[in-house]
């Protein structure tokens, strides 16, 4: 929910429109494995074909809480990664919402805290900090403004086919080649809509990611009161509706403004390509590359980077990689990163995404513990939940878990090929797992285990 300046100046994501660019569209149906092939054709033979800009228009109608002539409201929701275990990434916010012109924000976490009042043109914007973290900015934009992108997707050729059945998904994904010429990296994007209603599911682009849930009828509204953003392995935040209420009168002190805000102490934030960023690099070290314990030596990779004001690089998200080892050690050393502050018309927050070619060399490989000894180290242990018509009780089966320096689950991985039910039950329960630290020569490092279960 941002002014027209503010849409202007808070560019999310750029689309080019060239031959280069790659769609593809795709419908599928929720349900028994055995019958998915067979419901998506008899479906898309009745399924309604739109354009992607109609599709989206449509769910933002139906969802988005801000739109002219909504209903004012007010709202409440707290911010945390879904595991619980980083309390950096907590929040609470809080809004009162009369119109698009008039309305009050306020959020809290650890590193900055904002109170943002909109009233008929004026602003005023309260900051704690200098920087407003990039996953924060996400988590609240998708909140009222889902599709910020919105005019962009309009443009588009593509079109989509929305079946005329609930439990549905219809998808559109396409790429876009990057920037960097002597790294051929595409960037993907992602557009999917659920049920007969073509509500917003989820929207996957290098600079802005949600998958809207649980949603609920607040006046003639769907809202999603749950928002995932999915930052990186092992790190999934969620925004939380916890109280939206209709708000028919208001204290209009709550939105008073004695002294506008200037333009130049507004914290803004715009997306540039990365031939610009580089433009203004003062400090952009070429990364040292760690030796990798397995997989690619060789290969390409791209993060997403966020900037302060001031020219300092505050935070980096993967995107892709050849090879997700060499990812850790890439966004550690880009944080030391010194560009220019970015100018446009006043200094603002640089976003980009960043291409490499990497040459690593093999190194040890990753520690592979027994079941006995893997257990040992367990902290927090959550059993997984298996259905009786899955496996026979008593029966065991076995997965393979990697878990970081910290002692947090990284993956789980199926090498045993268990059927699909034991395995999602092992992958639920083990993002939930704490281990003690594995230590190696007296440092911590990660290590694979192979964990039996079994169904009780």
């Amino acid at each position: 929910m941002q002014t027209s300046a503010q849409k202007k100046n808070n560019s999310l994501v750029a689309f080019r429109h060239n031959a280069a660019l790659t769609v593809l569209v795709f419908t599928f149906i929720c349900g028994p494995l055995a019958s998915v092939q067979g419901n998506a054709q008899r479906k898309a033979q009745a399924a309604k074909s739109v354009s992607l800009g109609e599709a989206a228009e449509k769910a933002m109608q139906q969802s988005q809480l801000t739109l002219p002539g909504s209903s004012p409201f007010h709202l409440k929701a707290t911010i945390s990664d879904v595991n619980g275990t980083h309390p950096e990434y907590k929040a609470e916010l809080e809004e009162y919402w009369m119109s698009p012109t008039t309305w009050r924000r306020t959020m809290h976490s650890s590193d900055f805290s904002q109170t943002l009042i909109v009233n008929n043109g004026k602003i005023s914007e309260n900051d704690s900090a200098d920087y407003y973290p990039f996953w924060l900015h996400d988590l609240v934009t998708a909140l009222f403004d889902p599709l910020p992108m919105l005019a962009q997707l309009k443009q588009l050729s593509a079109q989509l086919e929305l079946p005329e059945e609930d439990k549905s998904t219809s998808c559109v994904n396409f790429s876009s080649p990057g920037n960097n010429r002597a790294v051929p990296i595409s960037s993907a994007y992602a557009f999917c809509f659920q049920d007969r209603r073509g509500l917003l599911q989820i929207v996957n682009t290098p600079g802005y990611k949600a998958h809207f849930e649980n949603f609920k009828t607040f006046g003639n509204k769907q809202v999603p009161y749950r928002v995932a953003e999915d930052l990186q392995p092992g790190l999934i935040l969620t925004a939380t509706i916890t109280e939206l209420t209709a708000l028919k009168t208001a204290d209009e002190t709550l939105f008073a403004i004695e002294t506008p805000t200037p333009p130049d102490r507004q914290i803004r934030n715009t997306q540039v390509v990365e031939s610009t960023a580089r433009s203004i690099a003062v400090d952009t070290a070429a990364p040292n590359w760690p030796a990798v314990r397995e997989g690619k030596t060789t290969g390409t990779a791209s993060v997403y980077i966020s900037v302060d004001r001031g020219g300092h690089v505050r935070e980096v998200w993967p995107l892709s990689s050849d090879n997700p080892e060499i990812i850790s050690a890439l966004q550690s050393q880009l944080k030391h990163w010194q560009f220019k502050p970015y100018v446009n018309g006043i200094p603002m927050q640089m976003e980009a995404v960043f291409a490499f070619a990497f040459t690593s060399q093999q190194g040890p490989p990753i520690p592979l513990l027994n079941n006995t000894e893997a257990r040992k180290l367990v902290k927090h242990m959550v059993e997984p939940k298996v259905s009786p018509a899955s496996s026979a009780p008593g029966s065991t089966f076995t997965v393979r878990v990697r878990v970081d320096e910290e002692g947090r689950t990284l993956a789980v991985m199926n090498v045993r090929k268990v059927r699909p039910a034991l395995y999602d039950a092992a992958v639920k329960a083990l993002k939930q797992w704490e281990f003690t630290p594995y230590a190696r020569d007296g440092k911590p490092d990660r290590f694979d285990a192979d964990l039996v279960f079994r169904v009780r």
